[in-house]
């Protein structure tokens, strides 16, 4: 018989972690761009009375147990108060992006049932549109002061979050509940169809939180001063919300100014040492601070995920302005973190190239997370950085089914269930450092041969008059699919097709340049800032390429 660990068992809660940072960092600033347009500050300590008033006054609107509490709203110290407070009293927290289609909106808040809805003042209007599409929602809570409610509106009995919290005197213990109860639910993009909702315990928010602080992964710590850009309905703000409790450290919340003249603002008056945000809202702040010609003061590093960061980009932020990068991977479906590009000891001995050939990948799998790179037969394919394949993963924070659906999307690999297929198109290398080489959906066949839209977006991207660029897949009557790059010049810039098809020469084989060159004036992007590659397809559909 098995001896068995002595130990306390203490369920793995998201409350806990609220208040561990209030009663061992309660000092510790939170500071939050309101949506009011002033700043907004207080304390963890401050965070977790407030979290525990807003549990009661839901408790007191009759919401129950598992009932999904939906959010429209940016990154600020009422949303936190909502993840934990929400989450915290066994309720889950449900965040939508509002940058969604008004549509895509209410189909999302029937779909979980949401039972109340909490948005910010700027949302007044389109919850005002929506709300008689949502007809589960009982409740409606405008995230604001008494002195900012509105004087007319359609919502019946709308209420005054502040009134709410305020009403309560926080005489509230955090319930104790199995650890798999489900703490939060967030909906993929919907590139393909409707979204699907992913649905996250107690534990597996934890462990992910934990996971993600690590110093081969994010590299959280109470020394630093963490602004999220990432915003808190795009995955929970890659965890960052819960890593910060953990290690108890200042954050600084944007709201929703995140051009590149308030990210700088903040970054400089709060003493800002890491961000997290997708590439584009880094392609703003720098070209801010270049026309500006500034520097930063205390940013060291940043996490850059949600597509793939132009190794330009990442050359700019480490060579020109002495911020470290760490390219990361994730999806909604595993919470998100997957992979940090983090150099171990012995690579740092490299030469300084290879280091960043390296770090210019998605990374090295983090603690909780396992991959493998399989054939379309379910085979997994050799860690030699070569070989293409459907990239696979697992671990305790990887979905296993998604809301609503009894059929589970796991697989088989090499005989063993239970890997998640992501879509992507991957190699492994020897080092372990998984590099995207493309989504399923959006690799270029050419004659038969593999095109990766991504390393010729990379080559662009690096052309000093490229603002942004993407690559599709173009009809072609001989080799089936060409790829076709569509590009945003800098402003002011001179650039001809002729002169970037000459820049890739040398860089990338011969027959992989692109046949034809495209100049828009932007590129459409996903809610959650990623390339639109459905609508640019949909686009140039009847383009011909020069020469057909």
């Amino acid at each position: 018989m098995a001896l068995m660990g002595q130990m306390m068992t203490m369920p793995l809660l998201i409350s806990s972690l609220l208040k561990h940072a209030a009663r061992h960092a309660g000092d510790t600033e939170i500071v939050s761009k309101r949506v009011e347009g002033d700043l907004h500050r207080y304390n963890w300590r401050e965070a977790e009375l407030r979290a525990r008033k807003l549990a009661q006054a839901l408790a007191r609107l009759g919401c129950g147990p598992g009932d999904r509490i939906a959010t429209l709203a940016w990154n600020g110290y009422r949303h936190l108060e909502i993840y934990y407070g929400v989450s915290g009293s066994e309720l889950v927290c449900h965040t939508i992006n509002p940058r969604l289609f008004p549509e895509q909106i209410a189909w999302i808040a029937n779909d979980a049932q949401d039972s109340a809805l909490c948005f910010d003042l700027n949302f007044l209007p389109l919850v005002e549109k929506l709300a008689s599409a949502m007809p589960s929602i009982k409740h409606y809570v405008l995230m604001t002061g008494r002195s900012h409610m509105p004087a007319q509106t359609s919502l019946a009995g709308l209420l005054c979050y502040e009134d709410l919290v305020e009403a309560e005197d926080g005489q509230y213990q955090w319930p104790e509940f199995d650890e798999q109860t489900a703490s939060s639910i967030c909906y993929t993009s919907g590139t393909t169809g409707n979204p699907k909702g992913a649905v996250y315990s107690h534990r597996s928010s934890v462990l992910h939180a934990m996971g993600a602080a690590l110093p081969d992964a994010l590299d959280c710590s109470a020394r630093d001063v963490v602004m999220p850009v990432v915003p808190m309905f795009h995955v929970n703000a890659w965890g960052l919300p819960y890593s910060c409790a953990i290690v108890g450290c200042k954050m600084v919340m944007p709201g929703p100014h995140m051009d590149g003249k308030s990210l700088y603002e903040l970054f400089e008056g709060e003493g800002v040492t890491f961000s997290a945000g997708v590439p584009t809202i880094w392609l703003g702040l720098l070209s801010y601070v270049k026309t500006n010609g500034l520097k930063f003061s205390s940013f060291k590093r940043t996490v850059i995920g949600g597509s793939a960061c132009p190794p330009a980009m990442m050359a700019t932020l480490i060579d020109e302005y002495g911020v470290d990068v760490i390219h990361a991977w994730g999806m909604t479906e595993m919470s998100p973190l997957g992979t940090a590009s983090k150099l171990n000891a012995a690579q740092l001995k490299l030469p300084k190239d290879e280091q960043r050939r390296l770090l210019s990948k998605q990374g090295r799998a983090v603690y909780g997370v396992d991959m493998a790179v399989i054939d379309d037969e379910g085979q997994t394919l050799p860690w030699d950085g070569l070989s293409a394949g459907n990239l696979v993963v697992r671990g305790p924070w990887v979905i296993s089914q998604y809301f609503g659906h009894a059929e589970s999307p796991l697989i088989t690999v090499d005989g063993e269930p239970g890997w998640f297929p992501t879509g992507d198109v991957a190699t492994i290398d020897a080092y372990g450092f998984m590099q995207i080489t493309d989504r399923s959906k959006d690799v270029i066949k050419s004659g038969g041969e593999w095109i990766s839209s991504i390393d010729l977006e990379n080559i662009a991207m690096a052309h000093p008059a490229v603002f942004e660029a993407a690559v599709i897949a173009c009809a072609h009557p001989k080799w089936d699919e060409r790829p076709l790059l569509v590009v945003v010049k800098k402003p002011n810039a001179e650039l001809t097709r002729e002169q970037l098809l000459e820049f890739f020469e040398g860089r990338i084989a011969k027959w992989q340049i692109p046949d034809d060159v495209v100049f828009v004036a932007e590129l459409p992007h996903t809610a959650t800032g990623k390339l639109q590659k459905l609508k640019l397809r949909e686009q140039f559909k009847a383009h011909r390429l020069a020469g057909v």
